[in-house]
């Protein structure tokens, strides 16, 4: 079979996209005057889901967690 990317799989990208938000949350937290500093263009990104990760932290949580057991099972 064909190796397939993380763009043509749902649940790798749905993996990339949580280890993003997560990962952005986290560098904010720590380095705030770096994520902050890029809110538009390209960089921006970093920064929406930074947001993303601080006011939907349950959510992404949850999300986290089923896709954790998703791996882990399936």
């Amino acid at each position: 079979s064909a190796a397939m990317s993380a763009v043509f799989n749902f649940q790798s990208l749905l993996t990339v996209v949580l280890l993003l938000i997560c990962t952005c949350a986290y560098f904010r937290h720590l380095f705030p005057r770096l994520i902050d500093r890029y809110k538009t263009g390209l960089s921006g990104i970093f920064w929406k889901c930074a947001r993303i990760g601080e006011r939907k932290s349950p959510y992404v949580a949850c999300c986290c967690l089923v896709m954790a057991a998703c791996v882990l099972f399936y």
